[in-house]
């Protein structure tokens, strides 16, 4: 069975901006990442683990929380290609997770099919114990944590403010990531998640 560490801090189709916390109430911009390790993933159609702990030769860390089931992702999935495929080799790691538990083709083999559907390139994991989705206060499918290279949370949101590309005038994620690479604090540090809610067990 695999092992898993965490370290536990205490449908909407618009995003707005906010306060840090003020829409995440188990992360805050600022504080260190909570760490995971031991998520059996995919990448590119070839079996992986994520862990926190690989990821820190890079300068910034996305980690995105998908269900292949929500239409709301299908939505924004292939912006979500491309951002990783813009940001690649620029100290950027895009990686995946799913925690939801109701549907099977969002379990590992679903998520096998999807990568090789979509040539997905970045690492998409599943937990079945749904305790990363616990530790970042995951709500929502998209939903959207950069991470610094020393381990802080700078962002905490949506990928945007409109599910309807061509409607969107706010980048959130694309400016936080940018503003880290430059050393700077992202001016937009934290928006309401969109998209499918997630279901957790009791």
């Amino acid at each position: 069975m695999r092992k898993m560490v965490l370290s536990l801090a205490v449908l909407a189709l618009v995003a707005s901006p906010a306060l840090a916390g003020e829409f995440n109430r188990v992360i805050t911009v600022g504080q260190k990442a909570p760490a995971f390790s031991g998520i059996p993933a995919v990448m590119a159609e070839k079996e992986a683990s994520l862990n926190l702990s690989d990821l820190g030769k890079d300068d910034v860390v996305v980690l995105v929380f998908l269900a292949n089931h929500c239409p709301v992702v299908t939505a924004y999935e292939d912006r979500i290609i491309d951002f990783a495929n813009d940001y690649k080799g620029k100290g950027v790691k895009v990686v995946a997770v799913c925690v939801d538990v109701r549907n099977e083709g969002d379990k590992l083999p679903g998520i096998k099919q999807r990568v090789k559907e979509k040539a997905y390139p970045f690492v998409y994991g599943y937990d079945d114990s749904q305790e990363i989705g616990k530790a970042y206060g995951a709500t929502n499918t998209p939903q959207f944590v950069v991470i610094d290279k020393d381990k802080t949370i700078r962002y905490t949101g949506a990928m945007d403010d409109n599910q309807n590309e061509n409607r969107v005038t706010k980048q959130y994620l694309r400016d936080a990531v940018d503003a880290v690479l430059k050393g700077d604090s992202p001016e937009i540090k934290e928006t309401k998640a969109v998209g499918c809610g997630i279901s957790y067990k009791k």
